[in-house]
């Protein structure tokens, strides 16, 4: 009996006593002794389904769920103590006591009801463990009210529920993890509740329980459920939760490992605690290895080469030996792959192997999705994904796959660009000019830019080129007249993502922002930048006006900026209301006054501005 049990049943003792000592009084009782009568009967009840709780508390081989206990024990002893104080002024007092102490067939009245309450609370507290107090636990789901829960129905139900999962037989088990996960399903504050009365330990304790995949994919389904916000995450972290999902996530039949996935994309993406905590676990590994299974890749040895370096090592062995086989599948060097999966990986292989495409499919979406939430916003989590195979994997996934696995990976990618953009070291470590998978990348976002007539999938692979705008060289232009193109795209959010994408090239962060522009324009951008701004809504507006005064200030001397007359429209942008950003007012002034320089009759703008 652990320490938990050995307090709960302490607590229970006392009651017993507390119930003893109120049997003593009502044998005492000089008036009303039929009232006392009845306070007798309610409490040798009482006492008995205590004395059989304290048993099966302190007997019991496994640890008992003692939260309806708990909460049972505070009401059971403060109706024995209000009992207690009535009945004992039934005793014989001298005559001023007696005529001090008022009391009527209404109070007794109150204390029967009320202990007839704790009679059912307990007995409802024994329906759920089902106990003859043998310590067995021999209950299955309880679906009665015990009167301490009349307002709540609910919380009886999620009790005997999780009683169930941490106690109950294996079938169970499975039945009321089931019916917890439907519960968690239907609204909010169920799933505070399932969380509030320790929900969670027994679903993971479930989860861990490998001789059953059904119990496994109850467990994950319950928890997925669970995963909604930050706090509720928050609670799984806190129960030691990611070290289990990681293991059953490596060592788990393939169904399992659908709902295991999913319940890391649900933690990942509510909480950035949950993110660090899987990657310290080293979860990004095995989800990597089982997106890539079945996957063509260049890499006769990518399985066994984790960094950029060595994938350009393999080129040049490549290049040496032409006998090399190319386009090799993952699958071919199995061993390798299951020993990234991690755990008894006889026992899952073949029925892997074996496995329908569908379900295979279905698993491979949930860990690109999984993947795409450990990377969003994280960048080491984003550095992590470029150390293993991840960039090139999730590049040919973007380009063979259609739906939700093309979707997941590509937001994937836009996540780690997202990533690199803000971190040097990691765009020089994973999106080197001379990098496979870095061209691999590049080279997808480009095609779904230019041939798939997406915009779902046009916008995140726009946002990863300008997110990877300052590791283009100035003579690597290939990138650029897609997204001048897409300025004129019909979809406004899609032109606006150009705009935005083209602006991280000739952002003064950028060092060939010159050069960028010049290209810019020579492909066409400024008629059709022009004619967006006239088309957007005012804070789309800002955006094109943004870009169009970088171009002027970085390519002032340009003939097509004179041509359409880009000055014009940026003075009477400069008077407009709504153009209330100091950052932007000062660019467009700038503009002005490089455009001045380079256009006859703007002499009056040279002087009233005050300098760039």
């Amino acid at each position: 009996m652990g320490e938990e049990e050995s307090r709960i049943g302490d607590e229970l003792s006392i009651l017993v006593l507390t119930a003893e000592r109120l049997r003593v009084a009502v044998d005492e009782a000089e008036s009303f002794k039929t009232e006392c009568g009845e306070v007798g009967k309610q409490v040798d009840r009482l006492a008995q389904m205590l004395r059989t709780l304290v048993r099966f508390v302190s007997s019991s081989s496994q640890q008992v769920y003692d939260r309806p206990i708990r909460r049972v024990i505070v009401d059971v002893k403060k109706n024995l103590e209000r009992g207690f104080a009535l009945v004992r002024k039934c005793k014989r007092h001298n005559i001023i006591r007696r005529v001090c102490t008022i009391i009527n067939a209404a109070d007794f009245r109150k204390v029967i009801n009320l202990l007839e309450s704790s009679n059912g609370d307990v007995k409802w507290i024994l329906s759920v463990f089902d106990s003859d107090g043998d310590g067995s636990f021999g209950g299955g789901i309880v679906i009665s009210l015990p009167p301490i829960a009349t307002n709540d129905p609910i919380l009886p139900w999620v009790w005997s529920l999780v009683a169930s999962i941490q106690m109950g037989k294996l079938v169970d088990k499975i039945d009321a993890a089931n019916q917890l996960g439907s519960l968690a399903g239907d609204n909010d504050r169920n799933k505070k509740i399932i969380v509030d009365e320790g929900g969670v330990s027994p679903l993971l304790r479930l989860l861990k329980e490998s001789s059953s995949a059904e119990g496994q994919i109850a467990a994950a389904t319950a928890l997925g459920l669970l995963a909604c916000d930050e706090d509720k995450v928050r609670s799984i972290v806190n129960e030691l939760g990611v070290p289990i999902i990681v293991q059953v996530l490596g060592d788990s039949s393939v169904r399992v490992q659908i709902k295991v996935a999913t319940l890391v994309a649900r933690m990942a993406e509510h909480d950035p605690v949950a993110q660090d905590e899987f990657a310290r676990q080293s979860v990004i590994k095995p989800l990597v290895t089982l997106l890539s299974l079945d996957v063509f890749v260049d890499d006769i040895h990518l399985s066994k080469h984790n960094s950029i370096h060595s994938l350009v090592q393999m080129n040049k062995e490549v290049e040496k030996d032409p006998s090399s086989k190319l386009y090799r599948p993952l699958k071919s060097s199995k061993s390798n792959v299951y020993r990234d999966i991690g755990g008894r990986t006889g026992n899952f292989k073949k029925e892997r192997d074996n496995e329908n495409p569908e379900v295979k499919h279905e698993l491979k979406v949930n860990c690109a999705e999984a993947l795409w939430m450990l990377a969003r916003g994280n960048v080491a989590n984003s550095r992590r994904i470029t150390e293993t195979k991840g960039l090139l994997s999730l590049a040919k996934i973007v380009e063979k796959e259609v739906g939700e696995l093309q979707y997941n990976c590509l937001m994937t990618l836009m996540e780690i660009t997202a990533a690199a953009e803000s971190s040097a070291d990691l765009r020089r470590a994973a999106f080197k000019t001379n990098s496979p998978a870095a061209k691999a990348v590049i080279d997808q976002m480009l095609w779904i830019i230019k041939d798939v007539d997406s915009p779902i999938l046009k916008i995140p692979a726009i946002q990863s080129i300008g997110s990877l705008a300052r590791t283009f060289p100035a003579r690597e232009t290939r990138m650029i007249k897609p997204l001048v193109e897409k300025l004129g795209s019909s979809n406004q959010e899609v032109a606006i993502t150009a705009v935005i994408s083209l602006q991280k090239f000739v952002c003064p962060e950028n060092f060939l922002c010159a050069e960028h522009s010049k290209n810019i324009i020579e492909y066409g951008a400024i008629p059709l930048l022009m004619k967006l701004i006239r088309n957007v809504e005012q804070q789309m507006q800002l955006q094109c006006l943004a870009l169009l005064c970088y171009l002027s200030v970085n390519a002032s001397n340009h003939q097509q900026l004179e041509q359409a007359k880009v000055l014009t429209v940026l003075e009477g942008a400069e008077r407009l209301a709504g153009l209330q950003n100091m950052e932007l007012r000062e660019l467009v002034s700038k503009a002005i006054y490089q455009l001045s320089l380079y256009n006859a009759g703007s002499h009056s703008q040279m002087l009233s501005y005050v300098g760039p």
